[in-house]
């Protein structure tokens, strides 16, 4: 049975005065990322492998400016997810819950479902591509089969071509991207974006306040590395 019903019906979980430093600090105005400073940031992780992987990164993105959106999002989508392996935080940071910058999941060459979506989200977002129409979501993905009962927390970038449009999935498991329909594997939980939260219709394993304070301190590190 489809679950598309229950991504169009995600109600809004959070949108007052008392988040707005949260909600400004997902998306800060932007005069467009300085790359050479961003590179200089790269080439001082030392690592060969991660400039090669950002000077691809920069040129795919000068080369996608022009593009459409539904191009830049299949481009995007396909560049992080054959470029970066997927690897848990404990096994990259040593550390249980550690959300990268791109370039920390670049100059690794690996990240966790949550990094190929930060990467994804900054990236399009760079290109053009309205918050509004983008979404961090968390979901439940169901593992062993479609008769299977076993889930596991998971994140996926969310595109939504107009407010009420069915939403297309973006997936560092699954590189075709496929509207949400045709995911019947997930169960959205939350998502956010600069506009608030909106909430799903099964229980959080975690608080959307302390997501948010993750992501705050990821946008101060990228700050700190050229992300303007």
């Amino acid at each position: 049975m489809s679950r598309w019903p229950a991504w169009r019906t995600l109600p809004l979980l959070y949108k007052g005065v008392w988040l707005l430093p949260f909600l400004v600090l997902l998306s800060p105005p932007s005069l467009g990322w300085d790359f050479d400073r961003l590179q200089r940031a790269a080439s001082l992780r030392g690592n060969a492998n991660g400039q090669r992987l950002f000077a691809e990164w920069r040129e795919l993105m000068n080369d996608s400016r022009s593009l459409g959106e539904t191009d830049k999002l299949k481009r995007l989508n396909e560049f992080f997810n054959r470029r970066l392996s997927f690897s848990d935080d404990v096994s990259i940071w040593g550390q249980a819950d550690y959300w990268a910058t791109p370039l920390e999941s670049m100059g690794k060459g690996s990240g966790d479902c949550e990094d190929f979506v930060i990467a994804k989200y900054f990236s399009l977002k760079e290109l053009g591509v309205p918050v509004q129409k983008l979404r961090l979501t968390y979901v439940r993905a169901r593992i062993g089969g479609p008769n299977s009962s076993i889930s596991q927390a998971h994140m996926v970038l969310t595109y939504y071509a107009a407010p009420d449009a069915e939403p297309l999935v973006l997936d560092n498991l699954i590189t075709d991207i496929r509207p949400a329909s045709r995911r019947s594997d997930l169960t959205p939980v939350f998502s956010f974006n600069s506009d608030g939260l909106w909430a799903g219709g099964t229980a959080s394993s975690g608080s959307p306040v302390d997501r948010l304070s993750r992501w705050k301190e990821l946008l101060l590190r990228m700050q700190a590395e050229g992300f303007d």
